[in-house]
């Protein structure tokens, strides 16, 4: 039996305990998770850890790996150069022999106040580099891409780990309970080289994976065929009580809670898709501000449709749209992969993206949503600065490269981190990829060594156990 003496040091030892698990409870030390989901309601919105700048994400996703040195980091040195062997550079890189130095395909000039030197290949998003912050010492873990894809949307080069999209819903939820959290819009030219793995949740809830669709490829399956719609809502009624029925009986099962919330939404979604991916109702100059009625590029107009598809989820308050241009491995013809033919390529992929990319800024801009949506330009790595040996194009380089955002909690008209003379290697502020995701999460009020998800007996998050934000780039 515990004795007088015993008794009153134990109570005054528990209640010390449980004062500092208050303690640590309120400044979200205690727990390695904090974000408690309740699976029959998992898109419901949910507190940031502090005051965000952001509330909302756009991602644009150029697959292929876009060559920073024919659009953003400009290399005076490399014109000069041009045509010379690179001095104790390898002898060969990831597709074969290194032949000599190549100048940037395009030229570079002066743009708006800032007047940093930006490319002609995109003029259009060239006119907006005085809102632009520039990260141009960006690092990856791998010269692969599907590698390399894995880790700018997750984190990690594996399969297998939750995109940020997935934990950026899981962690905040939605505004619109009649839309998904998370879209991803695929190019109209098909899918990125690492597909769902760029929106799919990993080992978090299966509730969190990105819907896909676009303005081309609606989402299907949403309307019953020949079912009057009084029988239609009887059956989704009587569907609905079976199901909370089960989930009673089964509360762990989160893939069922996942799975009956998903039902339910998509439900809803049969009022809210359709109209939201109806883009007639759009005015004939928005249409053509983006290029979604140029008869002349059926590509263009097909991503155009898109951007104007993400500017409208953004209105509806989803949280997180990836948005990509360019599709799987084939040579650089469908995406920015070019390692034989850059130039003719990428003059193919720049008509396509330029101007819609360019004008959903504007708009998001005109109607005051950029004050709270945060946009972001990325690749999976960057381009070497010389040709491959016998060649029009450049070989894969994820020591230094360009991403760059825009929007709610930006500073504008920077231009942060430096690669060398050539644009090779990052050499000053050099950030890996974690960071840029580390920074993205700030945006939004999330600290991302504190969002974070117990599986196989390990805490893990989207930076791993790295990433620091990137502060030069904030307002």
């Amino acid at each position: 039996m515990l004795d007088r003496r015993g008794f009153l040091s134990s109570t005054a030892t528990a209640l010390g305990g449980i004062a500092l698990t208050n303690l640590l409870s309120g400044d979200g030390l205690l727990a390695a998770n904090g974000t408690i989901i309740d699976s029959s309601s998992p898109y419901a919105p949910r507190a940031t850890h502090f005051p965000a700048k952001a509330k909302n994400v756009i991602v644009i996703f150029c697959a292929g790996a876009v060559s920073q040195l024919e659009t953003w980091d400009y290399k005076s040195e490399l014109i000069k150069q041009d045509g010379k062997p690179l001095a104790g550079g390898p002898a060969v890189t990831f597709q074969g022999p290194a032949g000599n130095l190549a100048r940037p395909q395009y030229a570079f000039r002066p743009r708006g106040q800032t007047g940093k030197m930006v490319s002609d290949l995109i003029p259009h998003l060239a006119e907006l580099t005085d809102d632009i912050a520039f990260i141009h010492s960006l690092t990856s873990k791998s010269n692969t891409h599907g590698p390399a894809e894995n880790f700018l949307s997750t984190g990690f080069v594996l399969d297998g780990f939750p995109s940020l999209g997935s934990w950026i819903s899981y962690a905040l939820g939605s505004e619109n309970q009649n839309l998904p959290a998370f879209v991803s819009i695929l190019d109209p030219r098909g899918v990125p080289q690492n597909g769902s793995n760029n929106w799919g949740p990993g080992f978090l809830p299966a509730a969190f994976q990105g819907t896909t669709f676009s303005a081309k490829d609606p989402v299907r399956h949403l309307v019953a065929q020949g079912v009057a719609p009084d029988a239609n809502q009887a059956a989704r009624s009587l569907l609905q009580r079976m199901n909370q029925r089960h989930l009673e009986q089964h509360q762990d099962d989160s893939k069922l809670a996942a799975r009956i919330a998903s039902y339910e939404l998509a439900a809803r979604m049969q009022l809210s898709v359709p109209e939201i991916s109806d883009l007639s109702t759009e005015p004939a100059h928005v249409l053509t501000s983006y290029g979604a009625d140029d008869p002349a590029n059926p590509m263009k107009a097909g991503f155009a449709r898109n951007c104007i598809l993400a500017r409208r989820l953004i209105e509806k308050g989803v949280r997180f749209v990836q948005l990509f241009n360019g599709a799987y491995a084939s040579g650089g013809e469908l995406n920015w992969d070019g390692h034989s033919k850059l130039k003719e390529q990428y003059d193919k992929h720049a008509a396509i993206l330029d101007q819609p990319a360019a004008a959903l800024i504007r708009d998001l801009n005109q109607r005051g949503l950029l004050e709270e949506t945060l946009v972001v330009w990325c690749t999976e790595f960057g381009r070497m600065p010389f040709f491959q040996k016998g060649a029009q194009g450049r070989d894969h380089n994820p020591d230094g490269f360009t991403c760059w955002m825009t929007g709610a909690g930006v500073k504008r008209g920077v231009s942060h981190g430096v690669t060398d003379e050539l644009g090779q290697k990052a050499i000053q502020d050099i950030h890996p990829l974690y960071d840029l995701n580390a920074t993205i999460l700030h945006l939004l009020g999330l600290d991302h060594q504190r969002l974070t998800f117990e599986h196989n007996g390990v805490q893990r998050r989207l930076t791993n156990v790295e990433g620091n934000v990137i502060k030069a780039v904030l307002a």
